[in-house]
This record gives C-alpha cells, sequence and structure tokens, in this order.
C-alpha cells in the first residue's frame, strides 16, 4: 500500500510559461509559482505515479480562513479536478486574476 503523501520537492521548468520553479523547501511542490499550472502526475501527492501528465490549469481559488488559498484545477486532458493549496511564494497577482476570472463565468 502506497502512502498517501510522498515529499517530492524538486525545482522544475513550468512548461507552460517557462519559469524556472525553486524547491519550497517546506512542502512538496507540485505547481508553477509564476501562472499556477502544474502537470497532472500525482495520484497521491508527491508520488509521480499518474501517467496522465495532461496540464492541470486552475480553473478557480477559494480564499479558506484556515487553509489559505485553494486552487481548484482542470486537467486538459482527461478533464479531472483536482484541489491544492497555494504555496507561500505563489504569484498573489495570479492568484487574484484566476479568482476575478471565475467571478465573470
Amino acid at each position: 500500500m502506497s502512502k498517501l503523501f510522498e515529499k517530492n520537492d524538486n525545482s522544475f521548468v513550468c512548461v507552460v510559461c517557462g519559469a524556472n520553479v525553486p524547491p519550497l523547501k517546506y512542502t512538496s511542490r507540485d505547481h508553477c509559482n509564476k501562472c499556477l499550472c502544474s502537470i497532472h502526475v500525482d495520484i497521491n501527492p508527491g508520488d509521480r505515479q499518474n501517467t496522465c501528465l495532461g496540464v492541470l490549469r486552475p480553473i478557480s481559488v477559494v480564499n479558506s480562513n484556515k487553509k489559505g488559498y485553494i486552487i481548484n484545477y482542470r486537467c486538459d486532458k482527461c478533464k479531472q479536478l483536482h484541489n491544492n493549496k497555494s504555496a507561500t511564494d505563489d504569484s498573489f497577482e495570479t492568484i487574484l486574476k484566476v479568482m476575478r476570472e471565475n467571478s465573470l463565468r
């Protein structure tokens, strides 16, 4: 049985915007801190076992007083929905942009 969370905090280059994304250093990094996009690589957080490899794009952001900003994603390839807590170094400007875009729908 695999663990439900595996720490996997590596730097990477974002395939969507090309940003160099540094390790987070306090938990697993799984999305770009500039454009907030991710690659659909996990079944359980950090396991890197998903073969989909589609782009997870932020479709909305919810402000939770207890957990901070929660980013809601949809995979471009398989259409699966996914949620993730924002990171401390995520672009607040991008978070607000996603929130604004969602409120206009």
